[in-house]
């Protein structure tokens, strides 16, 4: 089944501002929340949808991203494209978007005080694709450096805030005593700490390690896309979320195929009398070769187009095309044959630039001595 429009699910306008985004999100996770409606299906999707949709339209480049390309362009993410929660349970909504929800609800599943998840860091990377590749999409492997839990690391409650995450405060005031809850500082809110740390582990008993993460790119990427791997970033102590992979897409410059949008431009360089008599040319595609007709009498800079030979589009169906340029090309050095031929051709009586000539056989022999 396909995918809602986002700016739909949350029913806002394509151009809302971030607080009217956060305000319809918010309004639609309070509804659905898990704690109002116990064991509804339907009303536990909506909430993961809501969740996606608020996860992509308040991040400013991701929403630049499904502007531009829509939900293909959120494509890459492991498990289910970026932004996806298909992999991630309630409390993975909630460690990411637990402030959204205020005082009325806790972590999910009952009153407030829940310990949160900590989650980790995302990693940025560039990977590099020739024209064939992002024509018709490819698989990379790439080895990155991220940090994941030492083996051996073992974590106990906090003893600052007695496992729960928070920091209670009890003050004073005229109206009489008032109560505020912070999160705990000694344990980021996560109820532990680490008890047992591995030799080389940081603090939170976190290790770097090289790991190989598989990328699945779509066709038609452009150059400076970025597209998100859930879940491959840095990993959190404590089981916590990890975050994740942004991959920024790097194009290699083809050798002679100038890319426009999904377009392809060629350079087609052809002699004064095979535009003059009409000729047949061959041009390079991504994937082996065309012909083309050079009709008689073609003008320089003439545009031939040869539809569908083009790059196929992140965001639609189709491909684009092959834009030919055809340019006369002028010799820069003549042989003392070459040059008599052309004299003989300029003084003819009836060789006019703008006009029909009827000297096509004397047109063949001065083609010849340009082969």
């Amino acid at each position: 089944m396909a995918k809602r429009d986002f700016y739909e699910i949350l029913g806002v306008d394509r151009k809302a501002s971030e607080g009217e985004i956060k305000k319809a999100y918010r309004k639609l996770a309070l509804k659905y929340h898990p704690d109002k409606n116990p064991d509804d299906k339907d009303a536990e999707e909506r909430f993961k949808e809501a969740a996606e949709a608020y996860e992509v339209l308040s991040d400013s480049q991701k929403r630049a991203q499904y502007d531009r390309f829509g939900h293909d362009g959120m494509r890459g993410a492991a498990g289910g494209g970026a932004g996806g929660f298909g992999g991630m349970n309630m409390d993975d909504i909630f460690s990411q978007f637990g402030d959204i929800f205020g005082g009325g609800f806790g972590g999910g599943g009952g009153g407030g005080g829940r310990r949160r998840r900590m989650k980790g860091s995302n990693l940025r990377i560039k990977v590099k694709l020739t024209l064939e590749e992002i024509a018709n999409g490819t698989t990379k492997k790439v080895k990155v450096f991220k940090q994941v839990q030492a083996k051996g690391a073992e974590y106990s409650e906090c003893t600052t805030c007695h496992g729960t995450g928070q920091v209670r405060r009890v003050t004073n005031t005229i109206l009489g005593q008032m109560q505020t809850a912070t999160t705990c500082n000694a344990c980021q809110g996560s109820g532990q700490r680490l008890k047992s740390r591995p030799s080389g582990s940081d603090e939170w008993g976190m290790v770097r390690e090289e790991a190989v993460v598989e990328i699945n790119i779509p066709g038609g990427v452009e150059d400076g896309m970025q597209l998100s791997v859930r879940g491959e970033g840095n990993g959190a102590p404590m089981g916590g979320v990890p975050g994740d992979l942004l991959v920024v897409i790097e194009e290699i410059p083809h050798e002679t195929l100038k890319r426009n949008g999904k377009n392809l431009h060629y350079d087609l360089y052809v002699n004064f009398a095979d535009v003059a008599l009409g000729a047949e040319a061959e041009v390079p595609l991504i994937s082996g070769r065309a012909k083309i007709k050079v009709e008689p009498g073609t003008q320089s800079g003439k545009l031939v187009r040869l539809r569908g030979k083009g790059l196929p589009a992140v965001d639609s169906y189709g491909k684009g095309d092959l834009l030919v340029n055809i340019n006369v090309w002028t010799p820069q050095k003549l042989t003392d044959e070459e040059r008599k031929a052309l004299e003989k051709l300029r003084s003819a009586a009836n060789f006019q630039p703008e006009a029909e000539h009827n000297e096509r056989g004397f047109f063949d022999k001065v083609r010849d001595l340009f082969q």
